[in-house]
């Protein structure tokens, strides 16, 4: 009896025991990045009602982990690596060779180097680039206006030294004659630049996220992948004029930007007309993202298609959007006016990523910036009407809204915030479906400051 009585006495000692570690020792919430990033990018878990929710955070996938992939499924194939300035083989799966690299593209110049998922195009002991009037040895092409090559050198054979191009990937003569010789038509080419940051967030307070309209939404870290709310943001939806920012994107990377554009009656037979885009008028290609991006200008995007072919330059929008992680979305025009145009909110934070590192002027104009233009440019930018409605917000990097009847309200915004720990960040919003894209943003980012300690790098003044 005093055996059993003994048993009973030390199982509740236990169990009470458990019980007081397990619910009464107090806890601090952390965040953890997940140790292997290329097995699970979505871990998405509900944490309150479906109609007022966050999700748990999570990561999202970069191009830069397309190489785990690659390595996975034993791929070979080459790897610019435009941070270490270097190129690298793979042959099933295995780095065999790497070669530096001489010179790459700046964006901040309109030249930066392309990013992404590609394959080897074509290949020629000598190529002849029109843009800069010069010859480039062992030139693989393998994207719009971008190649690997040689030193390249002027007609009368005066080697052009330089550390910047155009967007090309410039190694010594040797070394590109050896990439040449071991690459092999369609080999992928996988060109990554900044790498995701290890940057972990804290959620400091857990207020409820707040009531908003966007039928999708996303808000998450451009360098980490940090998601820090969402909904629905892997629904496909219409993306109105979203679409133009993978027009300015293509076209910047497809077509010399000198180059004058001759506007022609057909040109300007989309929904809308543009103040100045007239027949007859020539503007050069540069000239036109002002229009395209600030008014959001569908004649400024029926242009460009009309210049490049309409149903080329749409081939080529669905074709990048493949090679930068935007497996969910597909154009059939140029502007959005469609409601086919299509996306997700995850794939267009790849596309707002890619503009950020690989076209940042792009965002410059959005916010109605005059940046290189190579010449005059013949539109005054404080007459057009800048549909982009944080443009005068110190903190705003650069965005785009839309608009059409089937996708109400869009918008891709990026700000830059401090944390707590005066490290900058750049925030991207992204709404699809929003009934009022300004509101649903402001509450976004009120709710942001609150929970994670976020704050202006320039204080903003309230009207």
């Amino acid at each position: 009896m005093k055996k059993s009585f003994l048993i009973l006495f030390f199982t509740f000692l236990f169990l009470g025991g458990f019980y007081f570690i397990s619910f009464h020792i107090p806890r601090t919430a952390v965040i953890e990045r997940p140790q292997n990033l290329s097995v699970n990018y979505s871990n998405i878990i509900s944490t309150s009602s479906p109609e007022n929710y966050q999700k748990k955070p999570f990561f999202l996938k970069m191009i830069s982990d397309i190489k785990d992939d690659l390595i996975l499924e034993n791929k070979s194939f080459l790897e610019i690596n435009l941070s270490a300035m270097k190129i690298k083989l793979y042959k099933d799966g295995k780095p065999t060779k790497e070669w530096p690299i001489l010179a790459k593209g700046d964006p901040q110049e309109w030249g930066g180097s392309a990013l992404g998922m590609y394959k080897i195009l074509s290949g020629n002991e000598i190529s002849f680039s029109i843009v800069t009037d010069v010859y480039m040895p062992y030139a693989l092409h393998y994207y719009g206006k971008y190649y690997i090559h040689g030193v390249p050198y002027y007609p009368g054979g005066q080697k052009r030294i330089t550390t910047i191009t155009g967007g090309c990937i410039q190694l010594s003569d040797k070394d590109a004659k050896e990439i040449y010789e071991l690459a092999e038509l369609d080999m992928p080419v996988l060109a990554i630049d900044k790498e995701r940051d290890n940057y972990q967030f804290f959620q400091e307070k857990s207020s409820d996220f707040p009531e908003v309209s966007a039928k999708s939404y996303l808000a998450a870290d451009l360098n980490s992948g940090f998601v820090f709310a969402e909904k629905n943001s892997q629904e496909q939806l219409p993306i109105a004029s979203l679409t133009k920012l993978m027009t300015a994107t293509v076209i910047a990377e497809n077509v010399d930007l000198r180059k004058s554009i001759l506007i022609k009656p057909e040109m300007l037979e989309a929904y809308g007309t543009t103040k100045g885009l007239e027949a007859g008028k020539s503007f050069r290609v540069v000239e036109l993202f002002y229009p395209l991006l600030i008014e959001s200008s569908n004649d400024a995007a029926e242009i460009f298609s009309g210049f490049l072919g309409r149903t080329k330059t749409i081939k080529i929008m669905n074709e990048k959007a493949k090679a930068i992680l935007m497996a969910n979305t597909e154009f059939v025009d140029p502007h959005g006016f469609d409601s086919k145009n299509v996306s997700t909110a995850q794939d267009l934070f790849q596309l707002a990523k890619y503009i950020t590192d690989a076209r940042p002027l792009l965002w410059e104009i959005t916010k109605g910036k005059q940046v290189r233009s190579f010449g005059e440019v013949r539109f005054d930018i404080k007459e057009l009407w800048n549909k982009n409605v944080f443009n005068n917000d110190s903190n705003f990097v650069g965005g785009k809204t839309g608009y059409t009847v089937p996708a109400k309200y869009t918008a891709i915004f990026i700000f830059k915030f401090n944390t707590n720990d005066e490290k900058t960040r750049d925030i991207v919003i992204i709404l699809l479906g929003s009934e009022d894209n300004k509101i649903d943003t402001q509450k976004i980012y009120k709710w942001l400051q609150e929970n994670y300690s976020l704050l202006p790098i320039i204080p903003i003044v309230e009207n």
